[in-house]
């Protein structure tokens, strides 16, 4: 079997690709620039909008995780491009080269898509999924964290400083990046209990985390007990700006995360749970938490 995966080389790409070569499994990724040799990895240069790319990627492949999205852009048509344009693309793709297995990776911001233009565009995505007659499932992952991350990192040094600064109500489920990619290869042989299915995974956690509480955890991971700053949705709006100002492109807190960061309520849906017999999660999230900032500091990033 051959699978063929998108955002190889991002975050959750990479721990799909680790979870693939620790199964034998060999893989054909896309990428945007040269990588680095990796055992059982076939890199095609392209991206998403390379129709010839995607023809390369998808032929031959027993099926397709789609992985790859934009989780930022600076308006509305960067995220249609990204998420639903991309999208579309790659299943014209396996419907051409005859694919019959199709993951897509979503997010629970999908849910909620009048919250924000990066929810509004993974929901538009997984109807673009939905209506291609693949055999496909859908996967909305909550908050992820792990090695390699650079958006929850940021809560990592904030609590080693000291602080972390939150909004103030609301509870959120999360999940570790191995643990949603191990479930994403479980995801790929289908069958009944797994096709035209949408999930939402996490670490197993009854009722979620408060934002206090997570990032407390985050604290004691880190070797800090910090100041938990629950913040307003003004002074969330507020604080976006600001760090749109400082950051420009590179901002990871912008005002239209915030508009789901406000939600106040993130934890998946029971009836959304993945059936115990496909996938249950293993990593216990504080130790989880603690493994990932000994990760940061090995890499010199705390």
């Amino acid at each position: 079997m051959t699978i063929a995966v998108t955002g190889g080389t991002g975050f959750v790409g990479q721990a799909l690709l680790d979870a693939a070569a620790a199964h034998g499994l060999p893989v054909r990724a896309l990428a945007r620039k040269p990588q680095a040799p990796r055992d059982d990895v076939e890199w095609v240069a392209g991206d998403l909008a390379d129709k010839a790319a995607l023809a390369s990627l998808v032929t031959g492949a027993e099926a397709v995780i789609h992985v790859a999205g934009v989780t930022t852009a600076p308006d509305a048509a960067g995220f249609e491009a990204g998420n639903v344009a991309g999208t579309m693309a790659l299943v014209e793709a396996c419907l051409a080269a005859g694919v019959p297995r199709f993951v897509l990776v979503s997010s629970l911001s999908a849910r909620e898509p009048h919250l924000s233009q990066y929810g509004a565009s993974k929901a538009r995505a997984e109807q673009v999924v939905k209506a291609s007659g693949l055999d496909w499932t859908i996967v909305r992952p909550p908050a992820v964290y792990g090695p390699r991350d650079d958006g929850m990192f940021e809560l990592f040094r904030a609590a080693r400083w000291g602080i972390v600064p939150t909004p103030a109500q609301g509870k959120a489920s999360v999940i570790h990046a191995d643990d949603l990619a191990r479930l994403l290869l479980a995801l790929v042989p289908g069958g009944e209990a797994a096709t035209h299915r949408t999930f939402e995974p996490d670490d197993g956690r009854n009722g979620g985390w408060s934002h206090y509480d997570l990032a407390r955890a985050i604290g004691w991971a880190v070797g800090r007990r910090p100041w938990v700053l629950g913040l307003s949705p003004g002074l969330m709006r507020l604080a976006a700006r600001g760090d749109t100002w400082l950051r420009g492109v590179r901002a990871k807190l912008t005002l239209d995360r915030v508009g789901y960061m406000n939600h106040p309520d993130w934890v998946v849906g029971p009836a959304a749970r993945v059936p115990g017999q496909i996938w249950q999660p293993q990593i216990e999230t504080r130790e989880g938490l603690r493994a990932t900032a000994l990760w940061y500091r090995q890499q010199g990033w705390l």
